[in-house]
């Protein structure tokens, strides 16, 4: 009996880096929700808008990953800025109301 010792080379492909940019806006948008429920404050969506922006832009741009993580930062970013209007909307109203 023979024993054959046969090494297997599989060969991986190098692995692309995440877009800084598109984990700033994700962190970002998680201190907008935070910021929304705990004081009210929307401001950060801006910033949160604009950086998912300019992630997917990059990302476009380079070999980096992280679209989905810009795709969700946008997402949570036109979110509570539309909250943030619709409710300001509201207020409005019901103080030109009394």
């Amino acid at each position: 009996m023979s024993v054959q010792n046969t090494e297997t080379t599989q060969t991986q492909a190098p692995v692309q880096p995440i877009n800084r940019l598109a984990l700033v806006a994700v962190a970002m948008a998680a201190v907008a929700v935070a910021g929304l429920f705990l004081s009210g404050m929307a401001v950060i969506a801006v910033f949160v808008v604009g950086a998912g922006h300019v992630a997917l832009t990059q990302i476009q741009q380079g070999t980096e990953r992280g679209r989905g993580l810009a795709i969700t930062a946008l997402a949570i970013g036109y979110a509570i800025a539309s909250f943030a209007l619709v409710s300001a909307i509201i207020y409005a109203f019901t103080l030109a109301s009394q």
